[in-house]
């Protein structure tokens, strides 16, 4: 077990920089997760929010008493928060909570490797998934039961990461299931990369060893209105699905050293060099057909060209950059920062969408959802200009760094100076989130214990007891 600490250890940095006491931060985290794993847990897994007593949990597409969420924020970005507790404080209350919701995922990991949405564990709702456990009695057959993992959302992606973290923790070395299943289903995301290097939607299996490897093109014309396509193989941006893989790889290849993570993130930086439009509009799309041409996904995602993401595929190119040193990486980011200088709106912000070739910003009429050029009667449900200012303006920061640089801020801080400085920044954050639980250990929002509220409050006060704990050492 790892050692707690106490005001003991570190009182020349508390009083001096007048900082929260990190035993009473480390209180308030105990308070939060026992309420949580003691109230909310169903099988040690969490919905996205409940009610105020928390007995009905709430996943994005309805609720149940038995639902969990594997959609951030639930069970996948809960565990990992619990986990980060234990990393920083040391208390087996933390590590206790993350092993179970990790068993959570393992008793509703699916038989194609991945993660559905959600799961519910009432017996009779839960007949309709084939899951993994399934597979290992010798049931083959999925059927229509529901196999499709899902790397919408950060869903499969958040599942993986949390997992393979747990995995490297030193108290769960021993936890030969962990692992087993872990290692399952990150050899199934690598068999569904496809020979391109970009990943679909959605898999059931590995990917298909003859699709063409392409040039992004412009299609030489394409429906106006919504054509009711299947997306869920096409090769998928959209909510930065691609830049959440690559994430996992860098953090399985710079804890394991397993080669094939490398691999596969060398081929999704050559997909994403193939998948940047031409000219006039060198940036990229939501997602793309097997042709490589942008397609249509829901009602209200045409084809065209975005900028959200365009940031998130730069951020890749420039993370293989770091980690390679492979100039060609950074070759794609000059012109689609250029195209970013051309295509702001007057008030400052980027459409949501791009027409192709003519690079006008594209709307949808309210309710009726034709495709127009006039934003005056925009559907609600949906953000059709986006505010990327911020993050062009802090990638750019980056891009001026130099590979050593960026290298060495990755790593974080490395001197008890470091971790103090750090520790005094993130102070306020730990303070808030300590001063917004309630008497019975509960984040709410809107009436309601929200999984988002917890898993930003906790984390915010795990990074700042860690550090200051870390600049206390000698």
């Amino acid at each position: 077990m790892r050692a707690l600490f106490s005001l003991a250890l570190f009182p020349s940095l508390i009083l001096a920089a007048d900082l929260p006491d990190p035993v009473a931060i480390t209180a308030a985290m105990k308070k939060a997760v026992v309420y949580a794993h003691t109230h909310l847990a169903r099988e040690g897994g969490y919905a996205s929010s409940y009610d105020k007593e928390g007995k009905i949990g709430e996943v994005e597409h309805g609720k149940s008493p038995t639902i969990i969420s594997i959609q951030p924020h639930g069970t996948t970005t809960m565990g990992l928060a619990m986990l980060k507790a234990y990393q920083a404080a040391g208390d087996e209350v933390f590590l206790s909570a993350a092993k179970d919701a990790a068993k959570a995922l393992l008793k509703c990991q699916l038989a194609s490797g991945g993660w559905d949405s959600d799961f519910d564990f009432d017996p009779e709702k839960a007949k309709k998934y084939c899951l993994r456990s399934h597979l290992d009695a010798g049931d083959k057959e999925p059927g229509k039961r529901r196999n499709s993992s899902t790397l919408d959302d950060n869903k499969t992606q958040s599942a993986l990461l949390f997992l393979l973290e747990m995995t490297h923790e030193p108290a769960c070395k021993d936890d030969a299931e962990l692992k087993r299943c872990t290692k399952f289903a990150m050899d199934a995301l690598l068999a569904a990369q496809a020979p391109i290097g970009g990943w679909p939607q959605q898999f059931r299996g590995p990917a298909d060893a003859t699709a063409p490897i392409l040039k992004a093109s412009y299609p030489d014309e394409w429906s106006r209105t919504f054509p009711k396509v299947n997306y869920t193989g096409f090769y998928t941006l959209n909510d930065g699905n691609l830049e959440r893989i690559a994430n996992l790889l860098f953090r399985a290849y710079e804890l394991e050293k397993d080669e094939r993570y490398l691999t596969a993130l060398k081929k999704l930086g050559e997909f994403l060099i193939l998948a940047q439009m031409p000219e006039p509009q060198p940036v990229w799309a939501m997602q793309y057909d097997h042709d490589m041409h942008p397609a249509w996904a829901r009602k209200f995602e045409p084809p065209s060209v975005t900028a959200y993401e365009t940031v998130g595929a730069m951020e890749v190119l420039h993370q293989l950059w770091v980690l390679t040193g492979d100039d060609k990486y950074l070759a794609p980011i000059q012109p689609a920062l250029a195209w970013f200088e051309r295509s702001k709106l007057p008030d400052g912000k980027y459409a949501r969408f791009y027409e192709l070739k003519t690079n006008k910003p594209l709307f949808f009429v309210k309710d009726t959802y034709e495709l127009t050029y006039d934003d005056s009667n925009l559907p609600t449900h949906y953000s059709f200009k986006d505010d990327r200012q911020d993050d062009i303006d802090k990638f750019k920061t980056k891009l001026a760094q130099s590979r050593e640089e960026s290298q060495r801020k990755l790593s974080g801080p490395q001197t008890p100076k470091e971790w103090a400085s750090r520790a005094k920044g993130a102070a306020a954050k730990a303070q808030k989130a300590a001063d917004a639980l309630d008497s019975e250990g509960r984040w709410l929002k809107d009436d309601q214990i929200d999984g988002g509220e917890f898993v930003k409050h906790l984390n915010a006060m795990a990074y700042y007891v860690e550090a200051a704990r870390k600049s206390a050492q000698p």
